[in-house]
């Protein structure tokens, strides 16, 4: 059976009322944080966040930390949240997390926030051994966010961006393959490829069967 509940990820006080009241209602056994966006011009929420931080990252915290309590209920949970490799061309920035210093840019923006949702992956796997953390890209794929958020990128590579379901194949093998859990919680993956972040943006890449 399938369950439709439409939530704003940027706005803090309904992902928190969404976590809540789900907790109560559902069992979960594996959590994919897939929302997202990239808004090129410096936007705030009515709270007063920047909206690309809110939805990507303040809103994923939220759900997944309010929900970890009912994925330990669960045998084999999971928690599978979507970054990008963009966070390759961002180290952490904890003194401007919401890009209020300088000129914004709204793509260093999301590629900023992908980072953190990193970061959060590698802590939560520390703080939370019984669910298996990881942190996938999906690789560059024609979907409408792509088209609406980087029509300039769309145009030069339309033709050589992978489908949406090409795209969602290391989700789906991270959520539901008895292989993913022999792999250490709290790592990046990329395709086939696993690799192991670090802030001087190297990484380390062990190959996986996918």
């Amino acid at each position: 059976n399938i369950h439709v509940h439409i939530l704003d990820m940027s706005n803090p006080r309904k992902v928190l009322e969404f976590a809540e009241k789900f907790k109560k209602k559902y069992k979960l056994h594996v959590l994919v944080n897939n929302a997202g966006c990239m808004i090129n011009q410096r936007e705030l929420t009515d709270d007063g966040l920047e909206k690309n931080f809110a939805t990507n990252t303040l809103g994923t915290y939220i759900l997944t930390t309010t929900l970890i309590p009912v994925l330990k209920s669960a045998e084999d949970a999971r928690v599978v949240t979507v970054s990008s490799g963009g966070m390759l061309v961002q180290k952490l920035n904890v003194d401007d997390l919401q890009f209020e210093k300088g000129q914004f840019d709204g793509t260093m923006a999301y590629a900023q926030n992908k980072r953190q949702q990193v970061i959060l992956t590698e802590h939560w796997a520390k703080m939370h051994p019984e669910i298996h953390f990881s942190v996938m890209h999906p690789g560059w794929a024609d979907t409408p966010a792509v088209r609406s958020s980087m029509p300039d990128f769309y145009e030069r590579m339309k033709t050589k961006l992978r489908t949406e379901a090409q795209g969602a194949d290391t989700i789906i093998w991270l959520a539901i393959s008895p292989a993913t859990i022999k792999e250490k919680s709290g790592r990046f993956f990329q395709g086939k490829l696993c690799t192991v972040p670090h802030e001087n943006l190297k990484v380390h890449q062990n190959t996986v069967g996918c």
